[in-house]
């Protein structure tokens, strides 16, 4: 069984990058809005409810799935390398795969801040993440984060046990980073 979190910057190309890997591999996609979304009706993005919520039913379904028969999964994480609370949710996140012997890794992609903004602006992203709807807040969002937050390792040590490769998409294509991905983590393709 595989665990692999894909953690970058927003508008990154996460969720893009983990459906290719999903298609050819199997390994199924749990992007990080399936739970946002839901919640942002209810509670303000942050908020102490909306934290609860959103991290306890992704636990749920990391014990689920590594309690399950499926090969594995494939998990989408903003992550604030500087924040503790982060970095504990991630560790978190791998221990029921790790206590069952799975392959964890985490794979960081990185692309310049003028790419993100034009990706934030797809379709395929906007379809899925109705938050981000609101292009101009959207943007705003991108900008302030970049400015605010420490979203790329640079190469830094990450802190947290388990294979980590880090990718720049900024000239890539999603299938060209899923295959890059695939062969780093020596993935077992779909039909094999």
């Amino acid at each position: 069984m595989y665990f692999i979190i894909i953690f970058g910057p927003p508008a990154v190309g996460k969720m893009t990058v983990g459906l290719e890997v999903e298609r050819l591999t199997g390994i199924k996609l749990f992007h990080n809005h399936a739970t946002i979304e839901p919640v942002l009706k209810f509670f303000e993005f942050g908020s102490p409810p909306f934290r609860r919520l959103v991290d306890s039913f992704r636990l749920q379904m990391f014990n689920e799935v590594a309690g399950s028969d499926l090969r594995g999964l494939i998990f989408t994480f903003v992550w604030d390398l500087d924040d503790d609370f982060d970095r504990e949710f991630v560790i978190e996140s791998c221990a029921p795969f790790k206590s069952i012997g799975a392959e964890i890794a985490l794979v960081e992609l990185s692309a310049d801040l003028d790419i993100r903004l034009v990706r934030n602006q797809l379709p395929d992203r906007l379809a899925a993440k109705p938050s981000k709807r609101n292009i101009d807040s959207s943007e705003n969002d991108l900008i302030f984060l970049e400015k605010n937050y420490r979203l790329n390792s640079s190469g830094d040590n990450i802190q947290v046990p388990y294979t980590h490769i880090s990718i720049d998409s900024s000239k890539l294509s999603a299938s060209q980073t899923a295959l890059i991905i695939i062969d780093k983590l020596k993935l077992p393709l779909a039909s094999a």
